[in-house]
């Protein structure tokens, strides 16, 4: 059991990115027993917080103090093909031992040493995670979502006291997805998860969101989060208001005080001028009305120097809380155009093994549509054939309209191109003026189209790439999009959703984020299995 003073504390943290942004401002945080959601917008420092903590990475100033034991799952875990799953779980040697003790082979020592209950625990923390898998396989023989539940049964399998997870659903389907929420549903130790899935973040006993201005802590779930939140945002706006309501009447105010010394000047330089008064008093008179007026000035500059501050403080607050907002223009499809028609369609990667047998599938129109299934089953086959990446073995495809494929790498951005050459070289015909236009909409602002896709987050590039397709004057008439959300941030997410149902395009989307599917109102979904395309049913 893991224990129940496990605890992590950050001590004014600092530390900046490798291009001198600071990330990490005098940042102080606690976590004890519980699970905690860590959110935020890419490029905030979720995962290089769990660096820090993990201890891979070293804070420039400031410290953090652990107690009891550390288990980290990465985003890239076992991505070592070559691994057999004894050496993910770092039990090669024991296991070794074991087989020789069966042998015969083993010496006193070694059956000494022997640890006859390794197997047992092992198929125990593979069983958690929906695996019965031998000691002895490979990871080249899995699955992107089969290694994720192996490195997940790896990390409870040491029994640590504090799990560190960053994104532990991105590759898994939607069984992989349930067994990672029931674990942290009765995890009973210090649990600190980065993570934009809905469905886990609704487990969380709190959410810690990092923003610009540093990191917030709310009690509860997501939902309760997310609600306090549009409380936070609200209160934003009207500080907003407020702050340019008093900017205007000291404006005001300053103006009328302006107006009232240029009445007064004039008066006087019309007594001096008229020689009604004595020399000496005017003197006198000009140099309280010039002291009376500096210090007004002073007074009048604090009060709007003190409004402006309010006025840039209610301005950050609203852009950090403030969703972004996909604006997609028209795509012009037809309701009775035929986009694609697939007439019993066989295709795989190698001949005598096809993934795909007689498969049909038809659309018309701006029909939205979400291929599903276990991970395996063949979906991101189905779009190669769609798309030309896979010539079929067997019948036929027609489709009609030129597509756009988004997948969860952004590989139609070229990784050595800045934004703005991205952009151009996916829209020739755009000005300069359309590629900010739509960078800015997609929040790349300023210098962003200058910034290299190589250099940006996973989440930012699938950012960029929506910018480049979805945010050009002609968006593609069919949009195919896998895995979209994998490294989408919660407010991209949302925004990207938004945009989907404004969208009036065709759409195929293969997805095992079920919050996602629920709201970009699919008209289909299709079951994927190894008898084909099935449970053609229009929700």
């Amino acid at each position: 059991m893991p224990s129940p003073s496990a605890s992590v504390i950050l001590e004014s943290l600092c530390w900046s990115a490798p291009d001198a942004r600071p990330l990490f401002d005098d940042l102080s945080l606690s976590f004890g027993p519980g699970r905690t959601g860590i959110v935020g917008r890419n490029g905030t420092g979720k995962t290089t917080l769990l660096r820090l903590i993990a201890g891979r990475l070293p804070p420039a100033s400031g410290r953090v103090i652990t107690t009891g034991s550390l288990g980290w799952m990465q985003q890239d875990v076992a991505s070592d093909e070559t691994l057999s799953l004894a050496e993910l779980f770092g039990v090669a040697p024991h296991l070794d031992l074991l087989n020789r003790a069966e042998a015969g082979t083993a010496t006193t020592m070694d059956l000494a040493e022997a640890d006859w209950t390794l197997p047992a625990r092992m198929a125990t923390a593979l069983a958690t995670c929906g695996l019965q898998i031998a000691p002895e396989a490979t990871l080249a023989g899995l699955s992107g979502g089969q290694r994720t539940r192996a490195a997940l049964a790896a990390l409870l399998f040491q029994s640590p006291d504090i799990l560190l997870l960053d994104e532990p659903t991105n590759t898994l389907d939607i069984e992989g997805r349930a067994a990672v929420r029931d674990i942290l549903r009765t995890w009973r130790g210090t649990a600190l998860v980065v993570s934009h899935d809905r469905d886990i973040l609704e487990e969380m006993d709190a959410i810690v969101e990092l923003t610009a201005l540093g990191a917030t802590r709310y009690t509860g779930p997501y939902s309760s989060f997310r609600i306090e939140r549009e409380a936070a945002l609200a209160a934003a706006h009207h500080d907003l208001a407020e702050a340019e309501k008093t900017r205007k009447q000291l404006g005001r105010r300053v103006q009328e005080a302006t107006e009232r010394k240029a009445r007064r000047d004039k008066a006087g330089k019309a007594a001096r001028a008229s020689g009604s008064q004595p020399k000496m008093l005017l003197d006198k008179a000009k140099e309280r009305a010039e002291a009376s007026k500096g210090a007004a000035a002073r007074l009048h500059e604090d009060r709007l120097a003190t409004a402006e501050d309010a006025l840039t403080e209610a301005r950050a607050r609203i852009e950090v809380l403030e969703p972004i907002r996909m604006e997609i223009a028209d795509t012009g499809l037809s309701a009775t155009r035929r986009v694609l028609q697939m007439a019993n369609v066989t295709a795989g990667y190698a001949e005598a093994a096809p993934v795909l047998r007689d498969v049909s599938l038809e659309i018309t129109g701006p029909e939205r549509i979400a291929l599903t299934g276990p991970n395996g089953c063949g979906k991101s086959t189905v779009l190669s054939v769609i798309l030309g990446q896979l010539v079929p073995t067997a019948g036929d495809i027609a489709l009609t309209v030129d597509p756009v494929l988004l997948d969860q790498h952004v590989s139609l951005l070229a990784q050595d191109q800045t934004l703005a050459e991205n952009y151009h070289r996916l829209n020739p015909e755009a000005t300069a003026t359309d590629a900010r236009a739509a960078l800015a909409r997609f929040r790349f602002r300023a210098g962003d189209g200058d910034r290299k896709a190589g250099a940006l987050s996973s989440g930012q590039r699938l950012r960029a790439g929506l910018a480049c397709t979805l945010g050009r004057p002609s968006p593609p008439q069919l949009l195919v999009l896998d895995e979209p959300t994998n490294h989408l941030d919660l407010d991209a997410t949302e925004a990207l959703e938004a945009g989907l149902r404004a969208y009036t395009g065709a759409l195929i989307v293969v997805s095992h984020d079920q919050p996602f599917l629920e709201r970009i109102n699919l008209t289909r979904r299709i079951s994927l299995s190894d008898k084909g395309l099935s449970g053609l049913a229009t929700e």
